[in-house]
């Protein structure tokens, strides 16, 4: 028993809350089509009489994705995880030198990597963010020590 508390305190105390995720571009055309959806019940509604074929069409259109800008992306001070010819690299971009990104690793600021824009798969750029759920399951779990605690010492 005593193990096994040993090893999820030393777990919890290594688990960080922050963690690379990859942000999703916002789909305009979702929203479009819910706007669209909800235009036509009201349609349908008020006008039984009035062609419906139209809406349907309309929510066939597919806009094309906007194209990401990837030194937008890895702006200069950038905690970042990119994927460059299959292999991941967590960086911290320092800054662009024309087509170059110059950054260094997470835990070695004085090693220097360069990669061109054409060698980063722009899709996988994750960035490092706080993660609410892994930090609220860390507080439960540290009550939870805790309040075992107390009862083990008052037993």
């Amino acid at each position: 028993m005593r193990k096994n508390l040993y090893f999820i305190i030393i777990l919890c105390t290594l688990t960080s809350c922050y963690t690379y995720q990859v942000k999703k571009p916002v789909d305009p055309a979702t929203g479009n089509k819910q706007d669209s959806k909800k235009n036509t019940a009201i349609a349908n509604n008020t006008a039984p009489q009035m062609n419906t074929t139209a809406a349907p069409q309309s929510l066939n259109i597919q806009q094309a994705p906007a194209p990401v800008n990837i030194q937008e992306k890895l702006a200069a001070g950038k905690n970042v995880k990119i994927e460059v010819d299959n292999k991941s690299y967590k960086v911290i971009v320092d800054r662009w030198e024309g087509d170059s990104l110059v950054a260094h690793p997470v835990r070695n600021a004085k090693k220097s990597l360069k990669f061109h824009k054409n060698q980063i798969n722009s899709e996988r750029i994750a960035e490092k963010r706080f993660s609410q759920p892994i930090a609220d399951i860390l507080t439960v779990t540290a009550y939870a020590a805790i309040g075992v605690g107390i009862y083990l010492l008052v037993k």
